[in-house]
């Protein structure tokens, strides 16, 4: 018994130092202290070099003890004896290729949304879009993508709407371009309608965020194995379940940008972390011009740059002058993608302060006013006192939350940057309300840290169990429209 005791603390020590080696960004092994986020082989390239009698060659994939190839235990044998359909099923699951097992987890999660919307968009009642309940395609193309509609079919305005005493009304230049004008342009190809395609472009869209959101995940040596007899990481796996049912992933599948700007995010985040500028200036252009979190990127690449450069020079691996590299060029050409917009609206208007102004006037004010917003909701929910404690104890958690030991192991160093940009630009231009819950998916690498705080199988379950859950009340209580006492009711 001492020696069994003994083994589990050797075994427990063993993965705590893997964990502290991983939180500072470097890979477990004899080389840990030069080997960089950046510089870790992809899943595929550490299996090869690991050899055919590495664990994740030979993994039963539900993060057990590894075994040897081709073994049958009793209970595979009992379970393939008293429910063949299950054996099958879970042998034709362990030999999938790791797309096709994304793929395939997206799918269910996208027929379950479909689900989620169909009941309860047959339970709509009298409102802007019809006086009864809608069908899927009429009841997922309403709210915002109303506008955006209005944009595939009109285009922008070359004057502001406003209203008898001059302040701008709501109106499209709050909505950036890209995903409408691809939608008009494949329907002008196809001929197909605007519900259809514009819905069909981000379940597309979603799709190829889910399959980046893997290979993310897998860049992370402790989030790369165990694996399938397939070759899928488990744990990835398991992030891409959370991800995509998560409580407000049903979006992914309307006719919102979230999708596909998630997308050029997700993507442009794996070029960074894999050391492809080309592709990563590429995606950086397109993001930034899909949805606003464009600062936020440009942001992170500065921040990451420059502690790069920081770190490079005091360790002498080159001199200041050359930290002017391609990774500079990068974060410029993303702070100018992010000032694309608001001066396309300047130009095409005549007004400098275009875009913001119709920002302020989604908030009923007259500009955009850092920071105080949140006071002020707190304030208006929770009363004077917990209103003004709410937010500083928001910021103390998520600060806690991306130095905890679960998002070091399981998160790049560029990534954790861009969550604080992200959490740093919500914090200065949101004014909080019912769209926050949307506003979080960029945070979707997250989804990899929450599998990382237990191997308990029960524990993930409950993860994707519970987001699933939680759609059925995201969208029955925002997306399905219901009149307030005062007029309108609260935005998804």
């Amino acid at each position: 018994m001492s020696r069994a005791r003994d083994t589990g603390r050797r075994h427990s020590g063993d993965r705590a130092r893997r964990d502290a080696a991983t939180a500072d960004g470097v890979a477990p092994g004899p080389a840990a202290a030069a080997a960089r986020w950046d510089d870790a082989p992809c899943p595929a390239e550490a299996e090869r070099r690991a050899g055919p009698g590495h664990p994740s060659s030979a993994d039963d994939g539900a993060g057990g003890a590894p075994r040897a190839a081709g073994t049958v235990t009793v209970e595979d044998a009992l379970t393939a004896r008293r429910r063949p359909w299950r054996a099958a099923l879970g042998g034709a699951w362990a030999r999938s290729p790791w797309w096709l097992a994304v793929l395939a987890l997206y799918g269910l999660s996208r027929v379950w949304g479909w689900a989620v919307f169909s009941v309860v968009g047959g339970q709509q009642g009298p409102g802007p879009w019809g006086q009864g309940p809608l069908g899927y395609l009429d009841f997922v193309a309403t709210w915002d993508s109303d506008w955006y509609r209005t944009i595939f079919e009109h285009g922008y305005p070359s004057e502001l709407p406003r209203d008898s005493l001059g302040t701008v009304r709501e109106n499209p230049w709050a909505f950036y371009p890209v995903f409408p004008l691809l939608v008009r342009g494949i329907t002008e190809v196809t001929g197909t309608g605007w519900a259809g395609t514009a819905s069909t472009v981000s379940l597309l869209a979603g799709f190829g965020a889910a399959l980046v959101l893997y290979r993310l995940t897998c860049t992370a040596p402790v989030m790369s194995t165990p694996r399938t007899r397939g070759g899928a990481s488990v744990p990835a796996l398991w992030a891409v379940a959370v991800f995509a049912f998560n409580p407000v992933a049903p979006v992914l599948q309307t006719p919102y940008a979230e999708a596909l700007s998630l997308l050029f995010l997700l993507s442009a985040i794996l070029c960074v972390v894999r050391g492809r500028a080309a592709g990563a200036a590429v995606f950086v252009v397109l993001q930034a011009l899909t949805r606003p979190t464009g600062v936020a990127l440009a942001a992170a690449l500065g921040v990451w740059w420059l502690w790069r450069s920081v770190r490079d020079v005091r360790a002498r691996c080159r001199a200041w002058y050359r930290c002017a590299d391609r990774w500079l060029a990068v974060a410029l050409l993303a702070c100018a993608a992010a000032l694309a917009w608001p001066v396309i609206a300047w130009a095409v208007t005549g007004e400098p302060t275009a875009y913001t102004e119709t920002e302020a006037a989604w908030r009923g004010s007259s500009g955009v006013v850092p920071v105080l917003p949140w006071f002020a909701q707190a304030t208006r929910f929770l009363g004077p006192v917990a209103g003004l404690l709410a937010p500083v104890l928001l910021v103390a958690a998520a600060v806690l939350v991306l130095r905890s030991g679960p998002v070091r192991s399981a998160l790049p160093f560029f990534v954790r940057v861009w969550l604080a940009a992200y959490g740093c630009y919500l914090l200065l231009v949101l004014n909080p309300q019912s769209s926050t819950f949307r506003l979080l998916l960029p945070w979707a690498p997250l989804a990899a840290a929450l599998v990382r705080v237990s191997d308990s199988r029960a524990y993930r379950v409950l993860l994707v169990l519970g987001g699933a859950l939680l759609q059925l009340v995201w969208v029955g209580w925002l997306w399905h429209w219901k009149q307030l006492p005062g007029g309108g009711d609260y935005p998804p």
